[in-house]
């Protein structure tokens, strides 16, 4: 059975750091791709950041330079180091792994093989 579990959401004060964790079992980095994304409010949901199989990652504009992931293999670990965080970025943050190509924006926990439960991510100004 294939499960991914997010963890390190909760409050955090405008400009903080906290490091998102995606823990994932029944599949590896080497085997699929793997991503996050955000839903902001009631809205679909936007690739915030992706990393394929080769390592290669990609950051959507509104958090490059700011956000990074990263893995650990040894331990099938996925993070999301935020950075420079603003009340916009204030969203409940899913990790999601698959075969196919992750698109920008689809309907939360739909569209693509594995989805967590998601971690509600909150920025007080």
């Amino acid at each position: 059975e294939v499960r991914l579990q997010e963890s390190g959401g909760g409050s955090v004060q405008a400009g903080g750091s906290p490091r998102l964790s995606c823990r994932i079992t029944g599949i590896t980095f080497d085997d699929d791709d793997m991503g996050w994304y955000r839903q902001i409010g009631g809205s679909k949901c936007e690739l915030v950041s992706s990393l394929d199989r080769r390592g290669t990652t990609h950051y959507a504009d509104s958090v490059q330079d700011r956000f990074t992931l990263s893995r650990d293999r040894p331990t099938n670990i996925a993070y999301l180091q935020m950075g420079s965080l603003t009340p916009e970025d204030t969203a409940v943050y899913f990790c999601a792994a698959g075969h196919d190509r992750f698109p920008e924006t689809l309907f939360c926990r739909t569209g693509l093989n594995w989805w967590g439960q998601g971690t509600l991510v909150a920025v007080a100004s």
